[in-house]
């Protein structure tokens, strides 16, 4: 006996899984875009208010404020993935 497919097979679907996850990175890749655009005026802000910055502060500018908006973008650009594949769904149909 086999199982019925499910009623919305989400990322199971090959089709729908690639659209999925090219909408996924195309998020991701504009929020690269914000993310180095904020890097870049951050840090002419931080220059024009305290001066030459040396390397490790650019570093850390980046580190800390591009981690951060990627950090983020790709926790919610997850969570869009499973709120739009039926992910979520199928955890409360097994409940």
């Amino acid at each position: 006996m086999t199982t019925p497919p499910p009623a919305n097979p989400g990322l199971a679907d090959p089709t729908y899984a690639a659209f999925a996850w090219r909408r996924f990175r195309r998020i991701l890749g504009w929020m690269a875009i914000v993310a180095a655009v904020f890097i870049v005026l951050a840090i002419l802000v931080l220059q024009h208010v305290y001066g030459p910055m040396g390397w490790v502060a650019i570093l850390a500018v980046i580190g800390g404020a591009g981690g951060s908006i990627m950090l983020t973008a790709v926790l919610m650009g997850l969570v869009f993935l499973s709120s739009g594949s039926g992910h979520d769904e199928a955890v409360k149909e097994i409940e």
